[in-house]
């Protein structure tokens, strides 16, 4: 009789502990029940306790994704992939369009990924079939060192409200605010192959769980950087970081005419979340001229959010001082922005120093096509000026160049650049930062600054 009311005193406390945790159990271990293949040929199969993925040559993304819809909830799996040349990952919030593709559909929506490539993004977010990459583990170098090549990783997702947070190995990884999607499939994937060599390889996955109640959100340490799609917002967590919004979304608030004692009456437009400079024919400054803050900075982090339309020219600058005399825009060290296929700058200067996000006529930015948007869309820029004097230009998560400021490098470059008839130009201690007017129609929103200490 003991022996009977232990194993159902073990049994009670099992219950117990396995209720406090909350966790269900999204795969059984044995078969693929609650789950069915979505697009594509890949193929899925149940061995020892693990659900494994191979890939199927000239298939497009195949998807297993769950019968049922998900919320809010925490996900946690482990993964493997043995191949550095794979690529793979698990949808979250996702759906399936099957009037896309031709008619053969597609999946949409965010994906944790799976990167055992040297790129190592492991964990950051996705959105497949839409805006791309969101958060690209570029933002958060350290943990670009966590995956584990034919080892297997142990992934923990919290999507709680509009933010989607990520841990690889019990490491911070990805901090996504978003308000695309709130509910939605969970699905793995395996990868499209058009190389027939790359057919036949394997990813695994197991002990796939989800807690969908009773939820509390696990803190991210300050230093992990938080990417906020939501415009014109700043998280609580952005505001423990020590982050300010320079655009309120609704007024000129912070800002007026570089020469002017005000914000100009005419030439912008400040409207549905954005500021926007207008038309006018490409003549740089002649409409209602660049706009500044009434602030001064010295080291910073600057993100900014911009649309250009198609043959556009803008430009954020920093270090603007007001003093230089110019017929046209302010002087001042500037991020270009710009329509690198239509508008004529990108062919001038030198080696594409003009082109989008480059240190305009100094350093051409490093970037692909790939990770960046057409005019039309929106893309966000990012500029650090660290207290050493370090400068960092990012577009989209990516740094695309870096160089130090008042070096002899620097100078060198001034030396040889537009800018070689101002002394000392770009090595003020501080400045303004200024909007463009270069004539065309440029819009900017999610205008957000940390200074740095």
């Amino acid at each position: 009789m003991k022996k009977i009311f232990f194993f159902f005193a073990c049994l009670m406390i099992t219950s117990s502990l396995f209720a406090q945790n909350g966790f269900t159990n999204l795969f059984d271990g044995k078969t693929l029940n609650g789950w069915k293949r979505v697009v594509g040929d890949g193929e899925y199969t149940v061995e020892n306790n693990m659900i494994v993925g191979t890939t199927v040559a000239n298939s497009p993304n195949t998807f297993l994704a769950t019968d049922k819809e998900y919320g809010d909830f925490i996900l946690e799996f482990d993964a493997k992939i043995d191949d550095t040349a794979s690529n793979s990952g698990v949808q979250l919030r996702s759906h399936f369009d099957p009037n896309e593709n031709n008619g053969k559909g597609r999946v949409y929506g965010y994906q944790c990924e799976e990167d055992p490539s040297s790129r190592a993004w492991s964990a950051g977010i996705y959105e497949e079939a839409r805006r791309g990459w969101l958060y690209p583990v570029t933002l958060n170098p350290p943990a670009q060192k966590l995956f584990k090549v034919g080892e297997w990783n142990h992934y923990k997702v919290e999507c709680i409200g509009n933010t989607i947070k990520t841990w690889l190995n019990d490491k911070p990884v990805a901090y996504l605010i978003d308000s695309v999607a709130r509910k939605g499939f969970i699905a793995l994937q395996v990868h499209a192959v058009t190389d027939a060599s790359m057919a036949g390889k394997k990813m695994y996955w197991k002990n796939v769980r989800i807690k969908t109640t009773a939820l509390t959100p696990t803190p991210f340490p300050k230093d992990v950087f938080v990417v906020n799609m939501i415009p014109n917002n700043l998280s609580e967590q952005e505001k423990k970081d020590g982050w300010n919004l320079l655009f309120d979304g609704k007024t000129s608030n912070g800002w007026r005419g570089a020469f002017k004692t005000g914000f100009p009456d005419h030439g912008w437009k400040i409207d549905s979340g954005m500021v926007t400079v207008l038309k006018a024919n490409g003549e740089q400054g002649k409409n209602g001229g660049d706009v500044v803050t009434l602030k001064e900075y010295s080291a910073f982090d600057l993100t900014f959010q911009f649309r250009a339309t198609p043959g556009a020219n803008s430009g954020v600058k920093y270090f603007v001082t007001l003093k230089e005399k110019s017929d046209s825009s302010a002087i001042g060290l500037e991020y270009q922005v710009l329509d690198d296929k239509l508008h004529p700058d990108a062919k001038l200067g030198r080696n594409g120093d003009r082109t989008l996000s480059s240190l305009y006529d100094m350093i051409p930015a490093n970037k692909s096509e790939r990770y960046f948007n057409p005019p039309g869309q929106w893309n966000w820029g990012r500029i650090i000026v660290y207290p050493n004097n370090h400068v960092e230009h990012w577009l989209n998560g990516i740094k695309v160049l870096e160089y130090e400021r008042s070096s002899k490098e620097f100078e060198d470059l001034v030396a040889i650049s537009k800018y070689h008839i101002w002394d000392h130009f770009g090595e003020a201690k501080e400045g303004h930062i200024l909007l463009q007017d270069h004539g065309d129609e440029v819009s900017f929103r999610s205008i957000k600054i940390k200074e740095l200490k």
